[in-house]
């Protein structure tokens, strides 16, 4: 309620009724949350993920990445049409390997400057920030044993280590001695 812009950017709210786990962000201010998450979560836990997801329309990050993976095409067709050693790696796996690599770097960082948006956003609605930890935990209890995956997709994925998450909210809650939930 009265969150309409950030950064001069329109924001645009929807909920989709689905069984899915997930929020996200898209360049254009649009913002949307999957009515499962917000069955999981408390209302505290909930504003802090839409304050992350707001943190990637402020910093721009779905722009950025947009930019970065139409550089990175560009790269590799120019690459390719080379017609050298280098053209055939780009469609072998170690070409994907590399592309990866290459995005999951920054997507972290903007991960990470997503996650202390939505951890400043908590603390001017005048919420508890350790909520950000808080809804890291129930993330992680969902992903489970079961849904864990190699250690290869771990060190790509766009998200950081969820423990990694949780244990930096929490100090930097420690830190400027926020109380406990």
């Amino acid at each position: 309620e009265g969150l309409t812009d950030v950064e001069g950017m329109p924001l645009n709210f929807k909920v989709y009724n689905v069984i899915d786990v997930n929020a996200f962000a898209c360049a254009d201010g649009s913002i949307r949350v999957f009515a499962a998450l917000m069955d999981i979560m408390s209302d505290d836990e909930l504003l802090g993920v839409i304050g992350h997801e707001v943190g990637h329309v402020a910093h721009k990050d779905s722009k950025k990445a947009f930019k970065q993976a139409l550089l990175t095409s560009a790269l590799k067709e120019g690459i390719a049409s080379t017609n050298s050693t280098a053209a055939a790696l780009t469609d072998s796996q170690i070409g994907s390997l590399g592309e990866a690599l290459a995005g999951s770097t920054y997507s972290q960082k903007q991960e990470r400057g997503a996650d202390d948006y939505g951890y400043e956003f908590l603390k001017s609605h005048g919420k508890n920030p350790r909520a950000m930890a808080a809804s890291f935990t129930k993330l992680k209890e969902l992903q489970g044993e079961a849904a864990k995956t190699s250690k290869v997709n771990q060190l790509f994925s766009s998200h950081p280590d969820l423990d990694s998450r949780i244990k930096r909210m929490q100090e930097r809650a420690d830190k400027e001695n926020i109380p406990a939930l």
